[in-house]
């Protein structure tokens, strides 16, 4: 049951260490406040309601972006709307401090 709930939230088994070595970006869609509070090093603030209208910041539709957030919840939302947007290789990192201690 929970690799269906991890499937659901795109948090399949990822190397996501390996991900953020080949240049991958960390994207935290949490709200700028939370992102001051603490934050992944070299990621950068995008806050989830933001995010449509701040395409322009992720250029390239090819390279890999890892969404985080506080939970998981709002980085699925994120990885949902830059898939529609066209970005194709996007991976729901989840909590910011979970995905931390993984890369």
């Amino acid at each position: 049951m929970f690799d269906s709930i991890k499937n659901l939230f795109g948090m399949e088994t990822t190397d996501f260490a390996a991900l953020v070595k080949q240049g991958a970006t960390v994207v935290d869609v949490r709200s700028k406040g939370e992102y001051a509070g603490g934050h992944i090093k070299n990621s950068i603030n995008i806050p989830v309601d933001q995010l449509a209208a701040n395409l322009a910041r992720l250029k390239d539709k090819n390279k890999p972006i890892i969404t985080c957030c506080a939970s998981g919840m709002r980085s699925s939302s994120a990885l949902t709307i830059l898939k529609n947007a066209g970005y194709t290789q996007v991976y729901n990192g989840g909590g910011w401090m979970s995905l931390n201690n993984k890369i």
